[in-house]
């Protein structure tokens, strides 16, 4: 009896310090730590947002961005107070360096042109801002996600893909998905004068082409359903995730939203997987590897065992679907948008193309000599840039400039804000200027270096240099074929599904160009 007492005390006291455990872990996370990581960063001057129980600010956040994204604003407006409402505000009240929260973690707002370059220049002290969700880990894995010798093997092994001479080979793939598009245009165009049409979802088809043509070699119709499956789980996830918190385990309930995103990313990976089989077949069966993307990162997966596993190279296709697909057609919608507000940069611009190319495709070496093109493409990345904003974590005590940050510290380079600070681009900072960039980057910001449509530093976007590309040839071939001013049904509304889109599309009129 003495023994079986003795056991159910022991029991019982095992349970109570689990319980005891559990609550002091729970009770740190929410309350101990981010009271004292609060205290840290108003004892080295940074002022911010006071904490709020578990949710911090993320519910001020979504009512803030939920009731922005209801009005539509003048195409003449600041677009910042629209996609980042909470930020902008605190902008006003805290100055270019202040801490908001997201749950029970801090973050700090790095508005200070040469600390934001510090940030992002010194990839060892500021390290991506990895995420355990596993709702994020859908959409974001691969070389955008990867730390340390992971990230450094796989950049060098994708970077040649990427080289400038391999674009030439990329060209022939850019000019039919543009010509592809171009001919369904002119159809729709008919014998009429004009036609009002939604350039967008046509773009997002050009860019889509583009990536299943060119690093991974399939047509359109393989790459197709896929590009189908990603876009319809993007706002699943942001639905889920935006400004809440990720409560551990609820990945796995059985809900209708999560059996869904489950079931895409299923098919997804097994579409990718797909095409994957089919090329190692095609590599057994004898016949030379690919030089593409996936052919670069196949070859290196037989030739230095474990560098990347089969699901690695799923993972970064995955990513470039995603990235390759996004980035350019939002380059060229907005382009779009301002050339058909702007007509006379619109002319000047299809001036330069016929006086370079005539009536020919655009080659590789004549894109170098498109001066006015290219000042439009950086003037519109830095009116609207495809990421609001860059995420770092430091991993450990870590000084940025006069302060001193804790250890696993989340850190924000709000690029938005950046590219529409008065103080570094002038009163003009919302007016659609491309000769800000007549004599390059580094003059247009006066030496501040605040420009970051790809990043900065080591981690900057290895494939900025095919997005250019692909988005000044498309450009081009547009500008050979059609004009096009903004349409009377076009509504002004800039949102953010991760990348910065037209919330309403682009309603804009086309017309022939004649020869």
């Amino acid at each position: 009896m003495e023994m079986m007492s003795l056991n159910k005390w022991i029991a019982s006291s095992c349970g109570v310090a689990i319980v005891v455990l559990v609550a002091w872990t729970v009770l740190k996370w929410v309350w101990v730590q981010p009271r004292r990581l609060e205290r840290h960063l108003r004892l080295q001057g940074i002022n911010g947002t006071s904490y709020k129980l578990l949710f911090g600010d993320s519910k001020k956040m979504g009512q803030m961005a939920k009731e922005a994204n209801q009005n539509p604003i003048s195409i003449h407006d600041d677009i910042v107070p629209r996609l980042m409402p909470f930020v902008y505000q605190a902008t006003k009240t805290y100055g270019n360096m202040f801490f908001t929260w997201f749950g029970p973690t801090p973050v700090v707002h790095v508005l200070d042109p040469g600390l934001a370059k510090d940030v992002l220049s010194r990839f060892n002290d500021f390290q991506k801002l990895r995420t355990t969700n596993p709702y994020v880990k859908i959409l974001f894995q691969g070389l955008i996600d990867y730390e340390g010798d992971k990230w450094f093997k796989h950049r060098k092994i994708i970077n040649p893909a990427f080289l400038a001479h391999k674009f030439k080979y990329m060209a022939p793939a850019i000019h039919l998905s543009c010509t592809e598009m171009i001919n369904k245009w002119r159809m729709l165009l008919g014998r009429e004068h004009s036609y009002e049409l939604d350039v967008f979802p046509y773009l997002q088809t050009l860019t889509s082409d583009v990536v299943s043509r060119t690093p991974f070699g399939s047509n359109y119709e393989e790459g197709r359903r896929i590009f189908e499956l990603q876009k319809e789980v993007v706002p699943l996830i942001l639905e889920i995730t935006r400004h809440s918190v990720y409560i551990p385990g609820s990945w796995f309930l059985p809900t209708k939203k999560n059996l869904r995103i489950k079931k895409i990313d299923k098919h997804v990976k097994g579409s990718i997987r797909a095409i994957i089989n089919k090329r190692l077949n095609a590599m057994e069966s004898g016949q030379p590897s690919q030089d593409d993307l996936l052919g670069i990162l196949l070859e290196s997966n037989q030739k230095e065992v474990q560098q990347m596993s089969i699901e690695d190279v799923i993972e970064e296709c995955k990513l470039f679907y995603f990235a390759g697909q996004e980035t350019t057609s939002n380059l060229l919608v907005w382009s779009m948008i301002l050339l058909s507000q702007h007509q006379c940069w619109q002319e000047q611009a299809r001036d330069e193309v016929f006086r370079v190319f005539g009536q020919d495709k655009p080659d590789i070496d004549g894109l170098s000599r498109l001066k006015t093109v290219t000042m439009i493409l950086h003037e519109v990345l830095r009116i609207y840039p495809a990421v609001q904003s860059l995420y770092r974590l430091t991993n450990e005590e870590t000084k940025l400039g006069k302060t001193s940050l804790p250890s696993r510290t989340a850190v924000i380079v709000p690029v938005l804000l950046l590219h529409h600070d008065h103080e570094t681009w002038g009163d003009d900072v919302n007016e659609f200027k491309p000769e800000r960039f007549s004599e390059g980057v580094l003059k247009a910001t006066k030496g501040h270096m605040s420009y970051f449509p790809f990043g900065w530093g080591p981690r900057i976007c290895i494939g900025q240099n095919f997005a250019m590309m692909e988005a000044k040839i498309a450009l081009a071939m547009i500008l050979q074929h059609f004009s096009f001013v903004l349409s009377p049904s076009y509504v002004h509304a800039p949102q953010s599904i991760i990348t910065l889109q037209p919330q309403f599309g682009a309603h804009l009129i086309i017309k022939r160009v004649d020869p």
